[in-house]
């Protein structure tokens, strides 16, 4: 039988990417119960447990054959995702810059859009499978999805940058203090490429992925991308462990660690609970894959679309988006429903990649 046809399940594969996009919308909510220390005592902790202590340990639990794939696999395959992690964590670092210079809404709007488009497209071409990207009806209907997936975060940014006008002068200013386009754009342009190296280190891994397939004791479809996420992941660690450290000397905050008027299991359990969560994301990601057959490389489109569209929920029940105008109101309600709409055009594209189960041959 054709294994495509026990694995595929578009329709949960869509879920299981959301459910990831909502993991990455919220994974920033329990630093607010981080108390006394500085960004990057929290962070290194979040870092610890998001890029190091979770994977792994969902890894051995998911993947029997985890150290035997990463001994037997290609070593160039595993340098290049290693890198691509740590080009991630470069980017992630300097997706405040974006912020300071542009401002929340166009920054966001900026910076994921090119994540997106660039982790999306990008690595098929890398894999020499850019005749894959158009021509049948389930890669036309991938590319559309993809490219509705951008439009709703351009909207969605549209509104964040119209919010931004609406609000009080000295407000703005505060909001925005350093204003620059051009340095904005430079920033945005550097970010978002160095974030979707994310992707391109999780698409770069096939060989591992097929070793853990095939490897006694065998890891099932479902969790055969582990291996390579634990690889990205543990670049991505060494950047931003590195560059924590570093502040921590520089800022003299190693003694966070140990303050006695912080509450050091709280900070441990709550930035380790923020790791967790955001490790999530990229854990659907992979395990969404196997569901959505040859259209599986829309997936980290759609995680980026989803983790917008909760996010932006998010702020309206927050109260965010109060007092806002009707047009921004407006701007951001398409923005949402083109968001959503690039999850279930995902979901058909899944769909029309499915191929038939063979019919038994007649005795």
């Amino acid at each position: 039988m054709d294994p495509v046809t026990t694995t595929t399940n578009p329709l949960l594969g869509v879920l299981i990417f959301a459910l990831g996009g909502l993991a990455g919308a919220v994974f920033y909510m329990p630093f607010k119960q981080v108390k006394n220390w500085a960004w990057e005592s929290y962070w290194l902790v979040y870092a610890l447990f998001g890029l190091l202590i979770v994977p792994l340990a969902l890894a051995l639990a998911t993947s029997p054959n985890l150290f035997a794939v990463l001994k037997a696999a290609p070593r160039n395959e595993v340098v290049y995702g290693y890198f691509c992690g740590a080009a991630w964590g470069v980017g992630g670092l300097t997706w405040g810059l974006m912020i300071r210079f542009l401002g929340v809404g166009l920054g966001l709007a900026l910076g994921c859009g090119i994540c997106s488009a660039a982790g999306t497209i990008i690595p098929p071409i890398l894999a020499g499978k850019i005749g894959s990207l158009v021509g049948t009806p389930a890669a036309n209907a991938s590319l559309l999805g993809v490219i509705v997936s951008l439009a709703g975060i351009v909207m969605v940014g549209m509104a964040g940058m119209s919010k931004e006008k609406e609000m009080p002068e000295e407000a703005k200013k505060k909001a925005v203090a350093e204003y620059s386009f051009k340095k904005g754009i430079l920033a945005a342009c550097f970010s978002g490429l160095m974030s979707s190296a994310m992707n391109f280190g999780l698409q770069g891994g096939p060989t591992l992925q097929k070793l853990a397939e095939t490897t006694a004791p065998v890891t099932t479809p479902t969790w055969s991308g582990m291996p390579i996420l634990v690889v990205v992941l543990l670049g991505g660690l060494t950047v931003n462990a590195l560059w924590c450290l570093f502040l921590n000397f520089k800022n003299k905050t190693l003694g966070d660690y140990a303050k006695s008027d912080a509450p050091l299991l709280g900070n441990l359990v709550f930035a380790g609970l923020a790791g967790l969560i955001w490790c999530s994301q990229f854990i659907c990601l992979k395990t969404g894959e196997p569901a959505m057959g040859d259209s599986k490389y829309i997936g980290f489109a759609l995680l980026l679309a989803s983790a917008i569209m909760f996010s932006s929920v998010l702020g309206l029940f927050l109260g965010e988006w109060k007092g806002t105008s009707s047009r921004t109101k407006t701007l951001l309600a398409i923005g949402l429903v083109l968001l959503l709409s690039s999850a279930v055009i995902g979901g058909y594209s899944g769909k029309l990649s499915q191929k038939p189960a063979p019919v038994a041959a007649k005795s």
